[in-house]
């Protein structure tokens, strides 16, 4: 038998209970784990800081009524909770994670008229130093097809499509995937959004639909800039080619910030180093994000 090893010295949140994180858990038949019938939302914390945090709580709603399941908790409340995760687990920087499901119910496909939402939270560190090397140095992502479901825009925990997509990359020496679609459009990362800065200097990055999440981090960048005044920027479809020639390439997550993409597909990306556009946004960025949680 293999061991097991079990994530240690940490506190999770279930259904009102703070818990060992390595003795939570939920029922058998919880529809999260059956259906994955359940939404999530990973919020970054910077200093003991919540990053976007009204964002994240915004689309977490939206995810919620998208699939019309029931809130678990109101803002406020949720809001105390989310501070209290930080707190018991002594965060400084890392990553908040909440998640909600359907509940228990005897399994059946169509959504039960009667249940109640489960609500789970768990917290873990970041290894700043990692994030900040990637940063510095940029990233390789490779291109793979678009193989997800049709409601990208909806935050569900059936990521299936996403974690191959994430692993291939990943045996092919590359640090993400870049999805591509029928129409041989770049739509988005597995767990990022993806970005380019054309010849010209303009920023381009996917137009919100069903057929990419709308980013938070990409939300922040957005508005970021637009208070800086900059507006040379257009949200739409680009090609693989368009990539391959662009001056700069990035991603952002809730995860990473901005993080520069220095080599697609293996091919270099214009000098193969991180950019003055993509070090400039991440700047603005961090100094917006940072002055909204108030840190």
């Amino acid at each position: 038998m293999t061991a097991r090893k079990n994530p240690g010295g940490r506190i999770a949140y279930v259904d009102g209970r703070y818990l060992p994180h390595g003795g939570a858990s939920v029922h058998i038949e919880d529809r999260g784990l059956q259906f994955a019938d359940s939404i999530y939302e990973v919020c970054a914390i910077l200093e003991g800081h919540l990053m976007d945090e009204e964002g994240h709580l915004d689309r977490l709603e939206r995810s919620l009524a998208a699939l019309e399941m029931k809130t678990p908790l109101a803002r406020g409340p949720l809001r105390i909770v989310m501070r209290e995760m930080i707190r018991r687990n002594r965060m400084k920087d890392g990553l908040l994670y909440l998640q909600v499901t359907r509940g228990a119910h005897r399994r059946d496909h169509p959504f039960p008229k009667s249940y109640r939402s489960t609500l789970i939270m768990t917290a873990r560190s970041v290894n700043m130093a990692a994030v900040e090397k990637r940063r510095a140095e940029g990233i390789a992502v490779v291109t793979l097809p678009d193989i997800r479901w049709g409601r990208c825009d909806i935050k569900v925990t059936g990521l299936l499509a996403n974690v191959m997509a994430k692993s291939e990359a990943r045996k092919q020496g590359a640090f993400e995937a870049w999805l591509v679609d029928r129409d041989h459009l770049i739509t988005e990362g597995t767990s990022t959004n993806a970005w380019i800065v054309t010849g010209e200097g303009v920023l381009v990055t996917r137009k919100l639909s069903h057929n990419i999440l709308a980013g938070v981090t990409r939300l922040g960048v957005l508005a970021a800039l637009a208070q800086e005044g900059f507006n040379a920027i257009e949200e739409r479809g680009f090609t693989v080619e368009e990539a391959y020639a662009a001056r700069e390439a990035f991603m952002t997550s809730a995860s990473g910030g901005v993080i520069p993409v220095v080599s697609i597909d293996g091919r270099i990306i214009a000098d193969g180093v991180p950019g003055p556009a993509t070090k400039r946004i991440h700047a603005l960025y961090s100094e917006f994000a940072r002055a909204a949680a108030g840190s």
